[in-house]
């Protein structure tokens, strides 16, 4: 008899609020879409899951941990959703150990990450940017990316590109471990000498990254680096998780696995 699950996968977070928030509303508007499929979470960073279970006594799955547990209860199909942003590290990873399961279900489908074609771009652009309508023109919005060396890096310069390309010429994008920089988009806002700096975190929650390194108190926030530059500064702690047009791209890119 077939027995279908859907696994939701993300990178993770040891913050409450942003997990409540962000992936835990991801889960939900999911599991609405598919009310016949049992769901499971599933994370990909062992520091998170190992913190998770010392500080608060909090058990969550590594991938493998989770595929053994649909196993065990006798699922035969499963269709598998990361909400990772782009198709980088920890998506690669995640795809490495579900091949080494696929044949040990009946079926198994995997969805996309956020950002994978250019349809998602717009999509992305078109849901964060309603929330960012009364922007004005002497205001201007900087999202921070994570970043990475891995060539899917390459996202977030094409991404700020459309955003221009759209018109949002007063938007940028930067990012932490990756291009472009904070020292760069600090030197392309400086040229356009704007009133008021909008921080925004580009990432599915406003977790540690958006609270210490975006809005914290040390001198090399985000923060502080623009108000040095003599900008009026405000933080918006909101992870893509609490759009709720984003989690629709997530229902629709497992929708879209789950038809093949």
């Amino acid at each position: 008899m077939q027995k279908t699950g859907i696994l939701v996968v993300s990178f993770g977070t040891s913050y409450h609020d942003s997990l409540v928030n962000n992936i835990q509303a991801i889960e939900k508007t999911i599991g609405e879409n598919f009310p016949g499929c049992e769901l499971r979470r599933a994370f990909t960073s062992g520091m998170i899951i190992r913190k998770l279970k010392t500080r608060d006594g909090i058990h969550v799955d590594t991938v493998a941990e989770a595929l053994d547990s649909f196993l065990r209860d006798g699922f035969t199909d499963l269709i598998v959703q990361p909400t990772h942003i782009i198709n980088g590290v920890e998506n690669d990873h995640m795809l490495d150990v579900l091949r080494s399961y696929k044949n040990r279900f009946h079926s198994l489908r995997v969805g996309t990450p956020l950002l994978t074609t250019t349809e998602d771009y717009r999509a992305l652009i078109s849901s964060v940017m309603k929330e960012y309508a009364d922007l004005k023109d002497d205001e201007f919005l900087v999202f921070m990316g994570h970043g990475t060396d891995h060539d899917a890096n390459a996202v977030y310069p094409a991404l700020d590109y459309m955003l221009k390309a759209d018109g949002y010429s007063n938007v940028y994008i930067g990012t932490v471990e990756g291009y472009p920089d904070l020292s760069l988009v600090k030197d392309l806002v400086h040229k356009r000498s704007p009133r008021k700096i909008l921080l925004a975190p580009l990432m599915i929650v406003a977790g540690d990254h958006a609270s210490n390194d975006m809005a914290g108190d040390g001198s090399d926030s985000w923060k502080n680096e623009f108000l040095r530059e003599g900008y009026e500064v405000s933080c918006i702690l909101k992870g893509l998780g609490e759009y709720p047009n984003v989690r629709s791209i997530f229902v629709d890119h497992a929708k879209e696995a789950a038809a093949i």
